[in-house]
């Protein structure tokens, strides 16, 4: 082999980042499905009942590290004043287990006294975050995560292009892309007061839009829309929208949630699982680290009933590929990784790790998940190890 081709070939990347590669993350979304329905889902998928035991179900499983919430709309029912009931005891158990958690501060939800478009929308949440870290940090939390606000980009479409749910309205979601970048960034320097070593996984989907044989001349729309899901990190990294203050420091860990819909033809038509325009990830993943050079992190992935195994075997292998070609993955996280309805519909999600309680507060661990993450913590380790 040649001293040319030896340089050229890539360095596989060793995570090193997160406590565990193969993390959990727990449903947390308190959006209003419509004006003055609230969605609760740390309550809905009894979290708020079984968090010790959540939290010690998942070190069972070797999962260390977790993404969990802090409920914003709780903890400030009264404008700029904090009850951290509902957060404490998440502080206390994590502890007590050993689990690192990365925070939400807002997943798709809001205290019902604020208007997300006022300038005062922002200002609440760059307090609401620096009196949380401060909470954190005279609590003893040390190098903690946080996710600002989940997935901007998915909430300003859901809630201001469809309105799906908050704030319920169409044709904005721009706008609201901005005031949730202003947010996230204001929250980001608050924590930083406190953390000047705090890391922020900022998440969104990792999609793949295409052109649809039938329809080619839909590519320049294909392709437009398929470089929108990049605008909210963008944005944050001030590379788009300069005046929003974004900077290169703010973009610190891009958090990729993947799913099996997550591929589509333009503008809306499904892509099926077999066909031969659908891109693997590890090659989405390639696209998305070419453009920041970041650690990144599958943030959320996970697939329903008997998929689920072969779902995560999946991912599983197309990160190997991705951590070969030298490409900083820093771990994958299984979304919902306790049972809960759906967000969207109260519909039941099946296949999580860990089942819906039973009346003795026992989940029902899903045993065919189980073996397989157990046998990718393995491969990984070892793989790890090697030179």
């Amino acid at each position: 082999m040649s001293q040319q081709s030896v340089t050229d070939a890539p360095q596989r990347y060793h995570p090193r980042l997160f406590r565990s590669f193969f993390q959990g993350s727990f449903p947390c979304s308190t959006a209003c499905r419509t004006p003055g329905k609230r969605l609760d889902m740390v309550i809905s998928s009894g979290h708020d009942m079984l968090l010790d035991k959540d939290y010690a179900a998942l070190v069972e499983q070797h999962i260390l590290t977790a993404r969990d919430g802090a409920r914003w709309h709780l903890i400030e029912k009264t404008a700029n004043k904090y009850d951290w009931e509902t957060f404490l005891p998440m502080i206390t158990a994590a502890r007590r287990h050993n689990l690192e958690l990365i925070w939400e501060l807002a997943h798709f939800g809001y205290p019902q006294h604020l208007n997300i478009w006022k300038a005062e929308f922002v200002e609440h949440f760059e307090r609401f975050a620096r009196a949380m870290a401060q909470l954190m940090y005279d609590q003893g939390v040390v190098r903690p995560f946080f996710t600002p606000i989940n997935q901007i980009s998915f909430w300003s479409w859901a809630g201001a292009d469809v309105a799906w749910f908050n704030p319920h309205v169409a044709n904005r979601g721009k706008e609201l892309k901005r005031q949730l970048v202003r947010a996230s960034l204001a929250a980001i320097h608050a924590i930083r007061e406190v953390y000047p070593d705090a890391r922020f996984v900022l998440t969104d989907p990792l999609v793949q839009i295409a052109t649809h044989p039938d329809n080619p001349d839909s590519k320049p729309y294909a392709d437009a829309q398929h470089q929108a899901q990049f605008e909210a990190w963008d944005m944050l990294a001030g590379r788009l929208d300069k005046e929003l203050g974004g900077s290169e420091d703010c973009l610190d860990i891009p958090g990729l949630n993947y799913y099996p819909d997550n591929h589509w033809f333009f503008p809306d038509r499904p892509m099926e699982a077999g066909h031969s325009s659908r891109v693997p990830l590890h090659t989405l993943l390639a696209q998305c680290w070419q453009r920041y050079q970041r650690p990144m992190l599958l943030a959320e992935t996970g697939a329903e009933g008997n998929m689920c195994a072969p779902w995560l075997q999946e991912v599983s292998e197309n990160i190997a590929v991705a951590l070969e070609n030298g490409i900083a993955i820093e771990g994958v996280s299984l979304y919902p990784v306790v049972e809960c309805p759906a967000w969207a519909d109260d519909r039941r999600s099946p296949g999580p790790l860990l089942g819906l309680g039973d009346p003795n507060g026992n989940r029902t661990l899903h045993e065919a998940l189980a073996l397989a993450l157990r046998s990718q913590q393995i491969k990984y380790q070892k793989r790890d190890q090697e030179c």
